[in-house]
Order: C-alpha cells, then structure tokens, then sequence
C-alpha cells in the first residue's frame, strides 16, 4: 500500500475525522460503489468523473481550454458512451445520468431539478413530513396558504431520481439511514 493519497485518507479517517466527517465519508464511498457498480455492469465504458477529473487537472496544468467547452465534450462523451454500451437507457435516463455526473451548478431556474440542494433538501425534508402524518397541520395550512397545493407541486418539482428515493422510503423499502444517504448523494451534499 503505496499509496501516499490512501495513506492520508486512511490516517484521517482513523484518527482526525468527526462522527458528521464519517457520515460524509460513507456517503462518498456508497456514491463510488455505485458509480462503480454502473461502470462494471455496462462494460470497460470509461468514467466520466475521472475523465472530468483528469482534465480539470490539465486545464490546472495549464492547458488553456474553456471549461464551459470542456464540459460540454465531455457531456457528449458521456452521451456517445451511453448510447454505445447502454442502448436501452432512453434519452430521459441519459440527460438524468449526465447531470448526475457533471451537474451544472450555475444554472437557476425554476424547473424540475434546477433549485439549490439547499431548497430542495428542505422541500424534500417537509413533503416526506407530510406524507408520514408527521407534520403539523399549522405548518401545512400555512404552505397551502402561500402556494395551493404544495404536495403536488413539490412532488413536480422532484428529479426524476429524487422521487424514486422518497417512493422507496414511503413505501417502507429503503431503511431511514440508507434514503437519508441516497438523498445526500442524489443531491451533491
């Protein structure tokens, strides 16, 4: 194990790192299982975030190339390897897939999947709420005071991912502190 950035990682975690650090750890380590899990079960496809990875490195090492450019021929990579190894994703899975992948943290609007991880963090945090009984009728009168009907328009507001993760928990298949982990990384957090 020469590893020099392993030894690190294994000399944090072991001796410096937090109960909320180890949680963040864990998280990472089921995102890159899964990532890995993806990859394997699709064939030798390349990964896109090492490739993201590895040019952002080269960009740092001073090859001048836009990153907006950079990004966009990676996402089309992305989506040539996609369509190449896994024709049976439609076009829906692969957009999802990409902004998994390589979000895109600069755009604000207002459809489905652009909020803040913040915003919808806590839009997820209340709808879970309410549709456990768990919420206090106050708190729901007054989100239907301020706009209708808040369930549904949250729920249409919900990535495609995110609505899946919240179904398998209100449905009793995901134990608490596996959807807690899914909606982390669903979310970038």
């Amino acid at each position: 194990m020469t590893d020099k950035r392993l030894l690190q990682t294994l000399d944090y975690i072991l001796n410096y790192s937090s109960e909320a650090g180890i949680e963040a750890i864990a998280e990472a380590v089921v995102r890159r299982r899964r990532d890995i899990t993806v990859f394997s079960a699709v064939g030798n496809m390349p990964d896109p975030q090492r490739m993201a990875r590895e040019i952002t490195e080269r960009i740092n090492g001073g090859i001048g190339i836009n990153i907006e450019s950079m990004k966009k021929s990676v996402q089309d990579m992305i989506i040539k390897l996609l369509r190449e190894h896994a024709p049976e994703l439609n076009d829906n899975q692969i957009n999802e897939l990409c902004q998994a992948w390589l979000p895109d943290r600069s755009v604000k609007t207002d459809t489905p999947g652009s909020l803040p991880s913040d915003v919808l963090l806590s839009m997820i945090e209340q709808f879970v709420s309410f549709s456990r009984g768990e919420m206090q009728k106050s708190v729901d009168s007054s989100l239907r005071n301020e706009m209708g009907a808040w369930p549904q328009r949250y729920w249409d507001a919900f990535p495609p991912v995110v609505r899946r993760i919240i179904s398998d928990y209100l449905k009793d298949k995901t134990a608490e502190k596996e959807y807690k982990s899914k909606i982390a990384i669903a979310l970038g957090l």
